[in-house]
């Protein structure tokens, strides 16, 4: 079953390749979505596919790559969406 979250991610997670390195685990992990700086300097990640994946990608949002430094992610759950990608932007 296809399900899909948001995850709002803070700390020090813009400019530091969060955003290449969640779409690459995102690709590893089979799921569609997007990670997108936001003008608060978050990162909202959007992750859809299989339930055991996504939880997989949640979690590594706590940690981020290497030169990040996340203090907080805000999960929700969202409606499945029809996409077969991951974008940033």
């Amino acid at each position: 079953m296809k399900v899909c979250y948001i995850a709002k991610v803070t700390g020090t997670v813009q400019g530091v390749y969060f955003r290449a390195s969640a779409q690459n685990q995102a690709i590893d992990h089979c799921l569609s979505g997007y990670a997108h700086n936001q003008d608060d300097g978050s990162v909202e990640v959007m992750v859809c596919g299989d339930e055991e994946n996504v939880q997989q990608m949640l979690k590594w949002l706590e940690q981020g790559p290497e030169e990040a430094s996340v203090d907080s992610v805000e999960v929700t759950s969202t409606h499945p969406r029809d996409i077969n990608h991951f974008s940033i932007g």
